[in-house]
Formats: structure tokens, sequence, C-alpha cells
């Protein structure tokens, strides 16, 4: 099963959007960046907060909630 830890959800940081680890990145900027054919390298080097881990959660919660 998959473990969803590092995607949060807080009405006061993004008006609820799903963030990465409370921070102000999104989901669906990572998602976006991603359907745009950048690389995760290149979404580390743009964003140094990120870490890999994150960009596969953003990918797992996608699926996830794309299939529910």
């Amino acid at each position: 099963m998959l473990t969803i830890d590092r995607i949060t959800s807080d009405p006061n940081v993004m008006n609820g959007k799903a963030c990465i680890r409370g921070m102000r990145i999104t989901v669906s900027i990572v998602l976006n960046l991603t359907a745009n054919g950048m690389s995760k390298a290149e979404i580390l080097e743009h964003y140094p907060a990120l870490e890999k881990e994150d960009i596969d959660q953003c990918l797992q919660y996608a699926s996830l909630i794309t299939n529910s």
C-alpha cells in the first residue's frame, strides 16, 4: 500500500490546495512541470527545497485521486 505522507492540505496555505510538506509548492505545479516534459532533475534544480521523494509522491497522489 502506498503511503502519502509528504502531501499536505492546510486551509491557511495556498487556500487548502494539496502542497508538498506544508510549503507553498503545490502538487499541481509539480504535475504541470512533469506533464510539460521537465525531468525530475530539472524540477529539483528549479525548486531546491524539494526532494526526489516529493516528486514521486506527487505522481502517486495524482494516480490515487484520478482512480478514486
